[in-house]
């Protein structure tokens, strides 16, 4: 069985006291309990060392919520890989559908920044998933097809045992519109069938992927139990100690079913 993976994105959200203090509070939330799960947290840049201190001992990681594909140099407003490493990330997340569609990042970005990870030993999260429209269209299998291939370009099957996908319909982000457990399965099935294709068939039963996109304590046990559900990459509902603990409980009670 995948080990699960129960993280959180806090986006632009927290300030120091607020990040910190749900730092400890998840720490605390998880304590005395056998972590069966991994669970990971990716605050803001500037909080990152602050929340890493925070969890302590937990057995919670941290990531970063983007890099850049450079190790140094001048690129004003930039996080390298090493930088990340440097304040106790374990994780990045790249290819956000923010990142893709706010940002306006690209596939080739996306697989540069990829790779750059990867190479420093850095685990990283790649967010695929399509927009409303392209789902209404027909073509959700076709847009992950692209996002992936893209994204993964020159990646080995050596070096995917660093990766994790999260699949995340954009159009169930942030809008309290989630993807029913049958169309979240689809979509991972899918997805594993393109790692089967891309890599072998074992590389592909071996990967973990994410479903991220209104994940909450109501749905998340449901969500979780689907087979080819890894995980959950939650937004709003990491925020909170309440909403975010009773998601890992979803995952640490299916991990030991």
């Amino acid at each position: 069985m995948r080990r699960l993976m129960i993280a959180g994105n806090w986006k632009m959200n927290t300030d120091l006291a607020a990040g910190t203090a749900l730092a400890a509070g998840l720490g605390e939330a998880i304590s005395g309990k056998e972590l069966t799960v991994d669970v990971l947290v990716c605050p803001p840049f500037p909080y990152l060392q602050a929340v890493k201190q925070a969890v302590g001992n937990s057995g919670i990681v941290v990531g970063g919520q983007n890099c850049y594909f450079e190790e140094s140099g001048a690129f004003t407003g930039e996080v390298s890989v090493g930088m990340l490493q440097d304040v106790g990330c374990d994780w990045v997340l790249l290819g956000h559908s923010e990142r893709r569609h706010v940002l306006k990042e690209c596939n080739g970005v996306i697989n540069k920044k990829t790779k750059a990870a990867i190479a420093k030993g850095l685990g990283a999260v790649l967010c695929v998933g399509e927009l409303l429209e392209e789902r209404e269209a027909g073509n959700t299998e076709a847009v992950l097809d692209e996002q992936m291939e893209g994204g993964l370009e020159g990646v080995s099957a050596e070096q995917m045992e660093q990766v994790v996908i999260a699949y995340e319909p954009v159009w169930a982000i942030g809008t309290g519109k989630t993807a029913s457990p049958e169309q979240a399965e689809q979509a991972h099935a899918h997805l594993r069938k393109w790692l089967a294709s891309r890599y072998t068939q074992e590389l592909a039963d071996s990967i973990r992927i994410l479903y991220g996109g209104s994940v909450k304590p109501s749905n998340a046990l449901e969500l979780l139990g689907q087979a080819n559900v890894d995980g959950a990459l939650v937004g709003g509902a990491s925020l909170s100690v309440e909403n975010f603990g009773p998601i890992i409980e979803a995952g640490l009670e299916l991990s030991k079913s």
